[in-house]
């Protein structure tokens, strides 16, 4: 069982960038697919960006060009990249980790999830 640690969130100036990071604790990534989900203020939780344990991506419509994910093994880190920010990329922030393929914006196939950090726009 993987354990995920989010880190990195904070207050950004639109327009700026910002990098989160989910690193996992007592295992490694390289057997399970991941996300980064987020919550914005009163709305559901929305998919953001996928990544596969063979490295396929797949990113919402809403930071594509905008945003990049990526896995380092060597440092069981996952993390992704925010460029340009926006006002409606204020929410929180959670990795989620499955062992098994999962459909976009499953979120509830995902058994393992972090405890969320908030990015705010300003």
């Amino acid at each position: 069982q993987v354990q995920l640690v989010e880190s990195g969130g904070r207050s950004v100036q639109t327009g700026g960038s910002l990098r989160l990071s989910c690193a996992a604790l007592g295992g490694t990534f390289a057997d399970y697919n991941m996300a980064w989900f987020r919550r914005p203020p009163g709305k559901e939780r929305e998919l953001v960006a996928a990544i596969t344990s063979g490295g396929h991506t797949n990113y919402a419509d809403f930071v594509k060009g905008r945003f990049t994910i990526a896995i380092e093994n060597a440092n069981h880190t996952m993390w992704m990249q925010m460029n340009g920010l926006k006002s409606e990329d204020t929410a929180v922030y959670s990795c989620a980790a499955s062992p098994l393929p999962v459909g976009s914006g499953d979120w509830f196939k995902y058994p393992y999830w972090g405890q969320g950090t908030q990015v705010t726009d300003y």
